[in-house]
């Protein structure tokens, strides 16, 4: 008989390279499920309690914080460990606890501990925009949000949501002078200001060059996320 699914546990050996995790123990590792974020730039949210924050010792002891409703995850209480944890999600514990997931010294999702006031604010970058009935245009985010509003926004573009929910409560435009943050690639992490954003042609992407550590660096713009006009407006590193 032909296979019917897909497969329903990854192995140890085959996980994301960024994935904080031994690599010669048990032969299988978490999944991820389908979700907000693509598998290849995620952590299950049982292995981010077990390995990334490691506040359990065990898989067995995730499940059982998480049946008993201690978790959050941008501040919904999830139960589920296989659930996809991915860029700016913020993880909160039952002690108040928070943690934000960010791309850190060169790796695409580390945990940073965040102050209480910055539990219910998220950034999401946008990542489409179309037109819908009724002349409204509707925004689709990284995280797998989506917006219907009046406001004219670009692909791109960074907004500051309230959480839970998706509030708006600031914007930041991807734009010359407005600081970004390096989300995948060797400088992962690293946070600078845009100096130039250089449109694409047909063998090159738009690409955005980055001043980071009295260098600049030519990346496309999927690499970069704008973080801030000044400075960044919540803690990303």
């Amino acid at each position: 008989m032909g296979k019917k699914s897909g497969a329903t546990r990854v192995k140890r050996q085959m996980a994301p390279t960024f994935w904080n995790i031994r690599r010669k123990e048990s032969q299988f590792v978490m999944r991820v499920k389908p979700g907000p974020h693509p598998k290849k730039s995620s952590y299950p949210l049982g292995m981010v309690l077990r390995d990334a924050i490691k506040v359990t010792h065990t898989a067995k002891e995730a499940q059982l914080i998480l049946n008993e409703g201690k978790i959050k995850v941008d501040g919904i209480t999830r139960r589920d460990s296989n659930l996809a944890v991915g860029l700016m999600d913020v993880v909160e514990l039952a002690n108040g606890q928070a943690y934000r997931m960010v791309p850190k010294d060169s790796e695409l999702l580390a945990p940073i501990s965040i102050e209480e006031s910055e539990k219910a604010v998220k950034l999401a970058k946008i990542t489409s925009k179309v037109t819908i009935k009724g002349n409204k245009l509707q925004y689709g985010f990284h995280d797998g949000k989506t917006l219907i509003t009046d406001s004219n926004m670009k692909v791109g573009d960074t907004c500051l949501f309230e959480l839970p929910g998706a509030k708006v409560k600031d914007y930041i435009k991807f734009e010359n002078g407005a600081t970004a943050l390096i989300i995948t690639g060797e400088n992962a992490g690293k946070v600078g200001k845009i100096a130039e954003i250089r449109e694409g042609i047909f063998s090159l992407p738009t690409r955005a060059f980055v001043s980071v550590d009295d260098r600049t660096v030519e990346l496309p713009v999927e690499m970069v996320m704008v973080v801030g006009k000044d400075k960044p407006l919540i803690k990303v590193s």
